[in-house]
């Protein structure tokens, strides 16, 4: 079908709200570069945000599915454990930098797997409360929807949230919040409202994802761990989109040294196959009692063995040094930018999560959404796929694989270029 059809197909069937705005609709995909309905060629910047590390369809990923397939593709694991479901468990115990033994569960989404962690958490502290942050995000089922800290578009339709949820500002200086005043917020909090005798847990990005790409200092995580420690709470880290080598290390939190008592994962740990999972200290993973924790379809056996090649190709074709790679030469491409266009501020990159800033003032940080809109839709027509983000709409971020050839990179960056210079006229000269 074109993608014409296909888009008469979407207006007549797909609810509005889960509708993609988009009118290409994908035909074929191989690492950064996806084919349309009606063939044209599209550079891929998103990587599905942030599936597909290694690229879309990786010949090794591929070929473990099939193989599964030819085996076994349903049971129910509670029902009829298989191999996968335990392979996967014993490898991501390995790589995840919790304290101690680290014990797993298996899901199918982010959202999922921070639904089950606070479970896990309340299970293992007998506390209810959540402590979240400003321009968070952890996913759009109702619990989650309730602990991220942006509104729109994700729980603005859908009326009252969970409660035992609070919140507390998220470091990012660019915007006016240092790193001490978080810190200040965040105990004030435990006064004020989430008293640590009932509160079972602090939750955070270790890179706000949905929230701008912003990282959090080390000493920030160091000091959110000392806080958790005095008062016998749980540590939860949500990687769903900077982990599995986004960042230069498997996990964000490797940068700072510092172990949680949870990290939940997702995204590009199957390289698009659907698979989450929480991975947590063996004493708090197994407080819950039995069968309290699953579901039908948590660590398909298809997707189990997507992680388990994931993983294979981690070792074998050296994804971390490729990511931090990546990420120096994004850098280099934003110091340029930033020089040319008065637009362009604040770039940053924590290996290949990367990020610009379109604004309007760069002295006053003045946040220019509308411009990043308009450079998204217009890479499009070029044929580029570009996502904005962040609590005030005017990121740039740059999710594509890490396994993107240097020819394809050089295209993708020189559109963004070409773009901007279209939208605002000639680059600055000062």
């Amino acid at each position: 079908m074109t993608n014409a059809e296909l888009n008469d197909l979407k207006k007549r069937y797909v609810a509005n709200g889960a509708a993609s705005p988009a009118t290409q609709f994908a035909d074929r995909a191989e690492n950064a570069l996806i084919w349309d309905a009606d063939g044209n060629r599209i550079i891929d910047f998103a990587g599905g945000i942030g599936v597909l590390n290694i690229g879309h369809r990786h010949p090794k990923v591929v070929e473990a599915v099939k193989a599964q397939l030819d085996k076994v593709m349903h049971t129910c694991q509670t029902v009829m454990p298989y191999e996968g479901y335990v392979k996967v468990a014993e490898q991501l115990s390995k790589v995840t930098p919790v304290r101690g033994h680290a014990k797993v569960m298996l899901a199918n989404s982010g959202a999922e797997a921070l639904e089950n962690a606070v479970k896990v958490a309340r299970a293992a502290t007998g506390k209810n409360n959540v402590i979240c942050f400003d321009g968070g995000y952890h996913g759009r089922t109702f619990m989650t929807m309730a602990m991220n800290g942006k509104v729109a578009p994700y729980a603005a339709d859908f009326g009252s949230m969970p409660g035992n949820v609070f919140r507390a500002p998220y470091p990012v200086p660019y915007h006016g919040v240092s790193e001490d005043e978080a810190l200040r917020g965040l105990k004030m909090a435990l006064k004020t409202d989430a008293n640590p005798r009932d509160t079972a847990a602090i939750v955070l990005e270790p890179v706000l994802g949905e929230g701008g790409f912003y990282p959090a200092p080390a000493s920030f995580l160091k000091a959110i761990r000392e806080i958790c420690d005095e008062h016998g709470m749980l540590m939860i880290i949500d990687e769903v989109q900077s982990g599995f080598g986004r960042t230069g290390k498997m996990f964000a939190i490797e940068h700072s040294g510092v172990e949680p008592d949870i990290i939940t994962m997702a995204k590009s740990m199957a390289d698009g196959m659907p698979i989450s999972a929480v991975v947590g200290t063996d004493v708090h993973m197994d407080a819950s009692g039995a069968n309290s924790l699953g579901g039908t379809y948590t660590g398909s056996p298809v997707s189990c063995a997507a992680v388990l090649a994931v993983l294979d190709v981690f070792k074998e074709e050296n994804i971390l040094e490729k990511s931090q790679a990546l990420g120096e030469k994004l850098g280099k491409r934003f110091e340029k930018w930033q020089q040319q266009f008065d637009c362009v501020d604040n770039g940053r990159h924590m290996g290949a999560m990367a990020a610009i800033d379109l604004v309007s003032d760069k002295a006053k940080h003045t946040p220019n959404a509308d411009l990043a809109a308009a450079l998204c839709k217009r890479a499009r027509e070029k044929g580029l796929i570009l996502l904005s983000c962040g609590l005030y709409g005017n990121t740039i971020r740059f999710l594509m694989p890490v396994t993107i050839e240097d020819e394809v990179l050089e295209e993708g960056l020189a559109i963004v270029e070409e773009s901007l210079k279209e939208l605002v006229g000639q680059p600055a000269t000062a």
